[in-house]
């Protein structure tokens, strides 16, 4: 609730005026069946057609302008809800963006993809119904029963028996409802979760011939969800014909009285109407407020799960500087140990290497063995658990997170590219890149030819870069992180789907880059990491050896195993 008024605060007037015309409206509303009985009664049984035609101009007149604020309040309380939700989507997404990758694997996508999309929606509505209704259905009621006592007080008797019994009758559904529709929206999360992940995955179950058993899977939840709305949906339809059935003695029972005091000559024809129409006022009134109810309990549910997300504090350690430098390499790790959160073994135990400006240094290991843990660190996308993690000297924790991410070119293992132009793409790396700048950078990543098959820097990139293979894809990303001129450039596992001799000509390119990087590779080829000044073998999360190509197959097994491995298959070495 509190981020939900943290953000309408922005729209007080709004929130002012929308129910306050709406309050307007509820007044003329009120006069009508006033108006009707005076029609009945001086009207047409006195026969006066002139006083029909003045009362009936009042009534149009009445409903132009109840037309008139009810646009007046829709229009505030849209501008209210719309704003709202708009601010409040926008802060999740800022938040989502600055959360640590922990966070965020702890989180899912799809639970921020929810809370951004349907969750947002939701209090966009129920703040919407609130402004309209809130005040306008309790207004009506009580307004109504209020109008009838002025009308006949022993006839109005009729509404203070019904009112009650109605109210009963509604707010017992309701609280049964609301439960189950906080159930519903459990499930409903379940089966959007396995619905994005059958279509991300549909090339993966499609190769496993999988496709039979994720229906199946599908058809369960979905059956699930099927049973549960049903099951809300028959309590809800009880709604309309127990408040019909209510209301209908209670009319049944006013015009019993009625005709009895009409009889009598207590109460006119007229005003019998007017007492009918303030009934069938209240009913409506009180089937809208239920609907309000159950609406604003999906927001208020809504509004805590985003809340959750808001009130998330980033798991990255932010500590002050205090001016200490620790060596004068350009990255060091000094005795590091990572444990991600819920995992019952450290991933990364002691490891301790340095990287000087201009060396290279690989990453190698089997899968599993902690390699992308490592190059993670340096950016600072997890924090370690145990030892340090120095850039210039400066432990990473101490360094404004923006700072130290513009210094370093990232290539993930997933080459992802976004919907744009190519250009687009690789401005990421940096927006005021020119073209030569561009091309510098697409020459050092081979991608050259790669732009010019597609047609230029415009060419279209669709969603993920689909029309590109994986290999142009990685060239790409290579070249929007080189199109930085980063002082440290990480390569993780990114020349995976790039042939032998590609992958040759990308490391002779970085080799003779004039702004002479840090560079991290992380691969499986020994024949990508034996030019490099130092690498790092990774075995269970820890550094069995650390040396040249030469000197590890001296004196690592492990490294000496990977080498003899492919060499046996046939691997060429450049």
């Amino acid at each position: 609730m509190k981020h939900i008024l943290s953000y309408l605060k922005h729209y007080r007037r709004e929130a002012v005026l929308g129910p306050f015309f709406k309050l307007i409206e509820a007044m003329f509303d009120l006069f009508v069946p006033l108006v009707v009985a005076a029609i009945i009664d001086q009207g047409i049984g006195a026969g006066d057609r002139g006083y029909v035609f003045r009362a009936s101009g009042i009534l149009v007149l009445l409903a132009f302008l109840g037309l008139v604020f009810a646009i007046l309040a829709q229009y505030f309380a849209a501008r209210a809800a719309v704003g709202t939700a708009e601010a409040m989507r926008y802060a999740l997404f800022e938040k989502a963006n600055r959360l640590s990758f922990s966070d965020l694997d702890r989180l899912g996508t799809s639970t921020v993809i929810t809370r951004l999309t349907g969750d947002t929606n939701q209090v966009q509505t129920g703040i919407n119904m609130v402004l309209r209704l809130f005040l306008r259905s309790p207004f009506i009621v009580f307004g109504a029963m209020i109008m009838a006592f002025t009308v006949d007080v022993r006839s109005a008797l009729v509404f203070a028996v019904a009112i009650p019994l109605l109210s009963v009758a509604v707010f017992a559904i309701m609280l049964i409802s609301i439960p189950l529709y906080r159930r519903v929206q459990a499930r409903l999360d379940t089966v959007l979760l396995k619905t994005r992940e059958s279509l991300s995955g549909a090339r993966v179950m499609r190769a496993f011939c999988r496709e039979g058993a994720e229906v199946d899977e599908f058809g369960r939840e979905n059956r699930a969800l099927s049973a549960i709305q049903k099951l809300s949906g028959r309590i809800s339809s009880l709604m309309n014909p127990v408040t019909y059935l209510l209301i209908n003695i209670a009319i049944i029972a006013l015009l019993q009285v009625g005709a009895i005091r009409i009889d009598s000559g207590e109460l006119t024809q007229g005003q019998l109407i007017a007492l009918y129409n303030y009934m069938t006022q209240i009913l409506v009134e009180l089937i809208k407020l239920a609907n309000l109810i159950i609406t604003t309990t999906k927001a208020f549910a809504s509004a805590r799960r985003i809340g959750n997300v808001l009130d998330m504090t980033p798991s990255l350690s932010l500590l002050p500087d205090d001016g200490t430098r620790h060596d004068t390499h350009a990255v060091a790790f000094d005795r590091v140990c990572l444990t991600y959160p819920g995992a019952g073994a450290p991933s990364l135990s002691g490891i301790s290497f340095t990287a000087d400006r201009g060396e290279t240094v690989g990453i190698i290991g089997g899968t599993g063995s902690g390699k992308t843990s490592l190059v993670n660190l340096i950016p600072h996308f997890y924090d370690a658990t145990e030892g340090r993690v120095t850039v210039d000297g400066q432990d990473v924790k101490t360094m404004d997170t923006v700072t130290l991410r513009q210094r370093i070119g990232i290539v993930p293992q997933k080459a992802l590219l976004f919907r744009g132009t190519v250009r687009e793409n690789l401005l990421w790396g940096n927006e005021n890149a020119t073209d030569e700048q561009i091309e510098e950078a697409l020459a050092a990543a081979v991608a050259l030819d790669v732009v010019a098959s597609k047609g230029g820097l415009d060419a279209a990139v669709l969603e993920g870069g689909s029309n590109f293979s994986g290999g142009q894809r990685q060239r790409l990303s290579i070249a929007r992180a080189l199109v930085r001129r980063p002082e440290i450039l990480i390569l993780d596992d990114s020349a995976s789907a790039l042939d032998y001799a590609t992958d040759a000509k990308l490391r002779r390119a970085l080799k003779e880059l004039s702004y002479h990087p840090t560079v991290f590779i992380v691969s499986q080829r020994t024949s990508s990491l034996q030019h490099a000044d130092r690498i790092v073998v990774l075995e269970d999360g820890e550094a069995i050896g650390i040396g040249t190509h030469e000197e590890l197959l001296a004196d690592c097994e492990v490294y000496r195993e990977i080498y003899d491995s492919q060499y046996r298959g046939g691997e060429v070495t450049a």
